[in-house]
């Protein structure tokens, strides 16, 4: 068999580190166990303390070596120029404050930062450098920061009845963070100045893991998860380095490895369901999907410990473990869990939390995993090493935002990046197919990719948050969750179509693929006029889990959300909820002040497949009778951009808004067969083929010119203000209308002749409870769209997608199914049919298909699914039972 470059990736489970787990904290508590013996035979602690020191001062200082090379200079130089702003400000400080303009005594985050400079100026003196520095070993500076440790501990922090106010992660992590690696730069001279500070600090930094355990890490603890766990044992692991503490640093190491084991959700350990998944996904929050803000953090840690701990014997206990072992974990979520949501060298939208609002682009979150892949390629070999530097090669060559390896944290890493670029040997490569659909059912997103777009789909439901919110970020979040889309197309700046820019000027009830209510809601500074929802009596603290439950990340009501995946097809069913908070708010649960929303209904589906991603919805509405909208596509351009919009009405006329050379809007006067948005400037664009022929689905086209402050989905932005040309493609129901069903598919990079060729006549399909079906002469037919079944046909492809939505037997085209289900089926050109089935809901025990027609046997399928012969056709039925989404598949002829 041949393994394939993300196979070769991801072979080793990350259950062979956690057998080690066990006994590390035995060696830390000093109990002698058959495998302590064993791991005794290695260095002695002041060996593994002095290499774990001189490992982390390279990490962040880099070496002669490193530094010598011309690729680092810019690297240094930043370093250095850092240092010198950090100590004019140090010079310039007034009353309460150590650094001129970050006032101290009530702001947590400006403690944190003023640590945060001591050891950026710290760092400046410890670099090496082939450019002669007056810091480089200045002990007159490196005096200079111990004492701005002395007097932020004396005045700021060392009061454990003072401290401890805002945001808990600035006092049990950032603050530790700095603080630990300013200890380790400046051992010799703590020594020397102040021997007993590094106690003194270590022992604080005990007093404020207020969420752990005695002074350490609570496994059991909803603050020591994922990438905040991470982030605590390195703190530790440098912290029993720099004292000498042996059984602090194993300790550190043993809970640290429990990050790095899969999450099973129905067995999850410590009660943890923070972490990777087995179909890639990531979670923080615990129900947060954050591969891309948290998940990267977490990458980078993970790819820290395993150079902290190189040439040290902490992870070799006998038992053939070492962190080659790690490595291979890690290996695997970039392989899985990043690779898919880069475009381009653009991290999606979808998994980046309340990061999205941030000025800092998807090209700057990407810099940070290359840095990871880079130096993972370093402790890998063989096949594994190339397709890591090939994917390093790959995202360089076709992003669009060239990547500043000065941006990276080590000079070691900067020097590895220029001996991948210049090494002609390794071809570049992305990790997966260029034509790909991942389905990461566990965290509630999707991602479909070919090699002229990607679309990444953002659904949420009682398991997955809605969206995130907190601490003034993500003001206007309420709709992100529920069924938002993002089409990323080849060859484009993404910060002109997505990033900060996109919801600044795009309107929160207006995103790609919403549904929403027509009505102005409120952000949490403006209900409240704090940042979070202020009610100690009831509960709600700064981070406390209701303020988690109600107001920073909600989940939502629904159960339905998830789909199935054949080969490089997917289906994705969604049935809009509401939030928990609204949910909660009705039942009399949460105080009268406390304001919650109720959501519009819909049940949606989304059939991804080469040139379309055909969408189909159903029952669109409101309960309460409010005006509704739900927005087809929303897309950005800047204001010089040539921006059209052509198409043709079903009865052959030209689409009225702006004709062949135009770009207007307008409500359609009649059925529309297809619209094309063109930016002439940017080289885009997008087809709407409109599958449904409904008459009353009549869509509105509109190409405003807003200008907004990026201030108003983000309180810390700067207050600058953002003009772009906004087009906006919705189908608006006016208070009271009756629930509407509508179709149509999205063609990326279309042009006027390919939206042609999909027709303008109703389809051959055989829709159940009313549905609209059509598709004419093109290759695609809605075979049905209700609140019960959806379900397309591409003949092209000889392609069936169904998604089910509700209790009972179900029936579209060929295809009979029992009950909520997603059901690709697809006919090869040998006659041998694929079929993939997928529990939306994950509380299912068995999904049970049948197929109509000759009895067709098994010739290979998954463990779980049983064919057999039935009274007129093939029955399948799949153990879904704690599949987690997962897609079951099986091959017949």
């Amino acid at each position: 068999m041949q393994l394939s470059r993300r196979t070769l990736l991801t072979m080793l489970p990350a259950s062979t580190l956690l057998a080690v787990a066990a006994p590390l904290r035995a060696r830390a508590a000093g109990r002698p166990t058959a495998t302590t013996a064993a791991s005794a035979v290695g260095a002695e602690p002041g060996a593994n303390h002095a290499a774990l020191l001189a490992n982390t001062v390279a990490i962040f200082a880099g070496t002669a070596e490193s530094n010598a090379r011309p690729e680092v200079a810019a690297k240094l130089a930043a370093i250095t120029s850092t240092a010198r702003t950090r100590l004019t400000a140090l010079d310039g400080a007034g009353p309460g404050e150590l650094f001129k303009g970050v006032a101290l005594g009530t702001s947590d985050a400006n403690l944190n930062t003023s640590y945060q400079y001591l050891y950026e100026i710290a760092l400046a003196t410890r670099t090496p450098g082939p450019v002669a520095s007056d810091l480089r070993d200045n002990a007159s500076v490196q005096r200079r920061v111990i004492d701005g440790l002395v007097a932020l501990h004396d005045t700021y922090y060392g009061d454990q009845s003072r401290g401890y106010y805002g945001n808990w992660f600035n006092w049990e992590i950032g603050i530790s963070a700095s603080v630990s690696r300013t200890l380790v730069l400046l051992k010799d001279q703590l020594a020397a100045y102040k021997p007993d500070l590094t106690a003194t600090y270590v022992s604080s930094m005990d007093a404020y893991l207020r969420n752990g355990k005695d002074g350490d890490v609570d496994l059991d603890s909803r603050f020591h998860t994922g990438a905040n766990l991470a982030d605590i044992t390195t703190n530790r692991i440098l912290q029993g380095a720099v004292t000498g503490d042996d059984a602090r640093v194993v300790k550190a190491v043993a809970d640290q490895l429990t990050v790095y084991a899969t999450v099973d959700p129905y067995h999850p350990r410590h009660g943890v369901t923070d972490g990777f998944y087995a179909d890639g996904s990531f979670i923080q929050h615990d129900s947060v999907a954050y591969t891309g803000s948290y998940g990267k953090v977490l990458l980078t840690r993970a790819v820290q410990t395993v150079k902290i701990l190189e040439g040290t014997d902490y992870l070799d206990t006998g038992a053939g473990t070492g962190t080659g072992d790690l490595v291979a974990v890690v290996r695997g979520w970039v392989a899985q869990g990043f690779a898919p949501l880069i475009f381009e060298g653009w991290m999606m939208e979808i998994v980046k939390g309340r990061g999205v609002s941030r000025t800092a682009t998807g090209y700057t979150d990407v810099a940070v995993v290359v840095e990871a892949v880079v130096d993972l390629s370093g402790h890998s070999t063989g096949a594994d090493a190339t397709a890591l530097q090939g994917y390093v090669k790959f995202v360089r060559q076709t992003s669009k935002a060239a990547l500043d390896p000065a941006v990276f944290v080590s000079p070691v890493s900067v020097a590895r990046y220029a001996d991948i670029l210049a090494d002609t040997s390794v071809p570049a490569a992305d990790l997966g197919d260029a034509e790909s659909h991942t389905a990461f059912n566990a965290m509630d997103k999707t991602v479909h990719r070919r090699p002229g777009y990607a679309f990444a789909l953002a659904r949420s439901s009682d398991r997955i948050s809605k969206y995130e919110y907190m601490s003034g970020e993500n003001l206007m979040p309420w709709f992100q969750g529920d069924g938002a889309h993002y089409l990323y197309l080849a060859g484009q700046d993404q910060t002109r179509s997505f990033g900060v820019d996109y919801y600044t000027t795009v309107s929160p009830y207006r995103l790609a693929g919403v549904t929403a209510p027509v009505e102005t809601r409120r952000t949490i500074p403006e209900l409240y006029g704090t940042a979070w929802y202020d009610n100690p009596e009831r509960g709600f603290t700064s981070s406390s889990e209701s303020q988690n439950t109600y107001v920073y990340f909600p989940r939502g009501t629904n159960t339905l959300s998830g789909g199935a995946r054949l080969g490089a097809y997917g289906a994705v069913g969604l049935v809009l909820g509401d939030d928990v908070a609204y949910a909660a708010k009705q039942a009399g649960e949460l105080p009268d002040d406390f304001v919650a929303h109720r959501n519009a209904t819909a049940t949606k589906s989304w059939f991804m497949l080469d040139d379309e991603i055909v969408v189909l919805a159903a029952g669109v509405g409101d309960a309460a009778g409010r005006a509704v909208t739900t927005t087809l596509d929303s897309r950005i351009a800047a204001v010089s951009d040539a921006v059209t919009v052509t198409g043709r009405l079903r009865d052959g006329a030209a689409w009225p808004g702006g004709g062949d050379g135009g770009g207007g809007g307008g409500t359609a006067p009649g059925p529309v067969a297809w619209l094309r948005y063109a930016d002439s400037g940017q080289g885009v664009s997008v087809g709407y083929v409109f599958l449904d022929g409904s008459g009353d689905s009549r869509p509105t086209v509109a190409l405003d010119t807003v200008t907004r402050s990026r201030r108003v989905v983000r309180t810390s932005n700067p207050d600058t203000p953002v003009t772009k040309r906004v087009f906006s493609l919705s189908v608006d129901q006016p208070a009271g209308a009756r629930r509407l069903s509508m179709a149509h598919a999205l063609v990326p990079n279309a042009t006027d002749r390919q939206l042609k060729a999909y027709g303008t006549g109703h389809g051959h399909g055989h829709g159940q409870d009313g549905g609209q079906h059509g598709g004419g002469r093109g290759p695609l037919s809605v075979v049905a769209n209700t609140t019960r079944v959806q379900a397309v046909e591409h003949r092209g492809l000889s392609l069936l997608a169904v998604n089910t939505f509700t209790p009972g037997t179900h029936r579209a085209d060929r295809l009979s199914i029992d009950g909520a289900a997603s059901v690709i089926l697809r006919t090869s050109h040998d006659g041998t049919v694929s079929v993939a089935v997928c529990d939306p809901t994950m509380r299912r025990n068995t999904v049970s298909v049948t197929l109509r027609g000759r009895w067709l046997r098994a010739v290979s399928s998954d463990d779980g699914v049983l064919v057999r012969k039935v009274l007129g056709g093939t029955r399948i039925d799949v153990d879904t039972h704690q599949a987690h989404g997962r897609s079951l598949t099986a091959r017949l002829r």
